[in-house]
């Protein structure tokens, strides 16, 4: 279950014992305002978000070797793949929950701005 408690516009998410999808999906529903009955789909009228107990989030051992993040260069034959297991040992569970929700946010010119807002702590 999603723990959230709203105070001014801040949102907090206690992501122990949760997948990371379930974390992440309720942090872009947060971000983008849209539980919230001033929802305009042009403009940012969701507040800040803060996950919390990321340390303690659930994730699935067959996931470690199956989800693969993509990155590319720009040139010919240069496509990259990072799996779950690497993205973890190198930056951590909070870079895994921020590629989860910027993925679920709109890609468009209010993305950048609406991830600002975003703050996970251990």
């Amino acid at each position: 279950m999603t723990t959230a408690i709203k105070n001014n516009k801040i949102t907090t998410i206690d992501a122990s014992g949760m997948t990371v999808g379930r974390v992440a999906s309720a942090a872009a529903i947060a971000l983008m305002g849209k539980d919230e009955a001033t929802f305009e789909r042009h403009k940012i009228t969701g507040g800040t978000v803060v996950i919390a107990n990321a340390g303690k989030i659930k994730i699935d051992p067959r996931k470690l070797d199956t989800v693969k993040y993509a990155q590319y260069s720009g040139y010919p034959g240069g496509l990259r793949y990072e799996t779950l297991a690497q993205v973890l040992e190198k930056k951590g569970i909070e870079e895994v929950l921020r590629r989860a929700v910027y993925g679920m946010l709109p890609g468009n010119k209010l993305r950048p701005e609406i991830m600002k807002k975003l703050t996970v702590t251990e």
